[in-house]
């Protein structure tokens, strides 16, 4: 086949599956994740079940793609958080303050505890964890905030502690678990 005839397949492949996630996005929003049912993404997409069960085998696939592209969107909001500018201790800020609201969002349930188990997400942690190691060195480095933990312990102490977040009902509540956690990182005098 020819190559443009391949590109245009490929891109009509490709809208039709952001299509799907975006409607699993919208019922997601709707009714829950459990609520989602292949009928239903399929007749909000516009698309026959047929042809939806030639993208997905089935609402729990469906579900995964939805989260694998959210964590992926986090990551990459994280990341253009983490690189503005501003000292190392003001974008280790942000880049918290966002990472507890995106936690605040988080879906609860069995179904959210699967989906959260996926390779996506360990992968996502692990770039995250580093993204907080570095600004969290540069940052010590710079004498903001403490040196005598090494950074990456550090890191891991930050994402714990913004799980919380998942748990709060204000943003007031979110930005009080930022200031704590920030708070913990100070120089020990």
């Amino acid at each position: 086949m020819p190559k443009l005839w391949n590109e245009t397949i490929d891109a009509h492949r490709a809208a039709v599956r952001e299509a799907i996630l975006d409607t699993t996005a919208k019922l997601v929003a709707q009714g829950g994740l459990r609520s989602v049912t292949m009928s239903q993404i399929a007749e909000q997409t516009g698309i026959g079940r047929a042809t939806l069960y030639k993208y997905f085998s089935d609402v729990e696939a469906v579900l995964l793609a939805w989260h694998e592209r959210q964590v992926t969107a986090h990551l990459q909001q994280l990341a253009a958080i983490g690189d503005q500018s501003g000292t190392a201790v003001e974008r280790l800020k942000a880049v918290l303050e966002a990472y507890a609201g995106i936690a605040r969002q988080r879906h609860g349930g069995e179904l959210a505890a699967l989906l959260h188990q996926g390779e996506h997400v360990t992968h996502a942690e692990r770039h995250l964890h580093g993204m907080l190691q570095h600004l969290l060195a540069q940052a010590a480095e710079a004498g903001d905030l403490r040196s005598d933990v090494p950074p990456a312990e550090l890191a891991q102490y930050c994402l714990h502690a913004l799980t919380a977040a998942a748990a709060l009902t204000s943003q007031t509540a979110v930005t009080r678990l930022v200031t704590v956690t920030l708070d913990g990182l100070r120089p020990v005098p």
